[in-house]
């Protein structure tokens, strides 16, 4: 079987600390992969290592037959990255953020209002595209900023947190695109999240991971039938292989995006 994504004992260490500890994965095409853990389990560093933006310390990973150290550059020109930290400018309307990031992708001029115009029907943003994005809600931005990284056509999208700091409805909407991007384009997902539910819902196969480690791996089906339980859910799945249960989040808008984001982009 082919993967878009495999990882060899993948780790980075601060000092003593192994923020990652010999992360082994192997990702298929089109597959919805969730890494499941509380802040600070070492799923935000993980992601950073897969994107290029952190090299491992030891170990190795492939995205697309390209080695994310020796060939930073071919990895990049595959992948879409919607990090944490907000990524998108309120000072410019929708459209011109997705502009911008065309141009940055360089995208070929005669294309650019073509796709742009393609990321924002996809994404459901066409009414608000010419509105600024300090005066979207959570959702929106979300939604704005998963365009951006969408906008060159990527591979494989990479989802750090996706929906921290979003209220259920707007948890709902983020969702529903994510949804479209693997079942209507094919798009390999690989996301974080510490909300259950969201794993549960979104992702074809889950790996909990725990002080840096991967404690189990399977479909959310295989991890519940996995523990001697009956009904188990998704928390008692985590509870059983990391001891202890998650803690899940807020709410918010434009501001309050930014600041919860920026506070759980610190833990990590």
């Amino acid at each position: 079987m082919t993967y878009i994504l495999e990882t060899n004992a993948l780790t980075r260490r601060f000092g003593s600390l192994h923020a990652v500890k010999e992360l082994t994965l192997s990702i298929k095409g089109g597959e919805a992969f969730g890494v499941l853990g509380p802040n600070g389990a070492g799923k935000s560093t993980a992601i950073k290592m897969l994107t290029t933006l952190l090299p491992p310390s030891s170990g190795s990973a492939t995205i697309g037959g390209y080695d994310v150290t020796r060939q930073s550059a071919d990895v990049r020109n595959i992948i879409g990255y919607v990090p944490q930290m907000v990524s998108a400018d309120g000072a410019l309307t929708g459209y011109e953020n997705l502009l911008v990031f065309a141009k940055l992708y360089s995208i070929p001029r005669r294309e650019r209002e073509a796709r742009v115009r393609e990321a924002l029907r996809i994404m459901d943003l066409e009414d608000s595209a010419n509105r600024l994005v300090k005066t979207y809600s959570g959702g929106m931005l979300r939604r704005v900023e998963i365009a951006q990284a969408m906008i060159h056509r990527p591979r494989i999208l990479f989802l750090d947190e996706p929906t921290v700091g979003l209220d259920p409805i707007a948890r709902d909407s983020v969702w529903e695109q994510v949804r479209k991007l693997r079942d209507e384009f094919g798009t390999t997902i690989l996301m974080t999240t510490h909300y259950m539910e969201e794993a549960d819902q979104l992702c074809d196969r889950i790996a909990i991971m725990y002080r840096g480690e991967v404690t189990a791996i399977g479909t959310p089906t295989e991890l519940k039938q996995s523990i001697d339980r009956d009904e188990a859910t998704l928390e008692d799945v985590f509870v059983h292989y990391a001891g202890r249960s998650l803690i899940e989040g807020a709410e918010g808008g434009f501001h309050e995006a930014t600041r919860t984001r920026r506070a759980a982009n610190r833990r990590g």
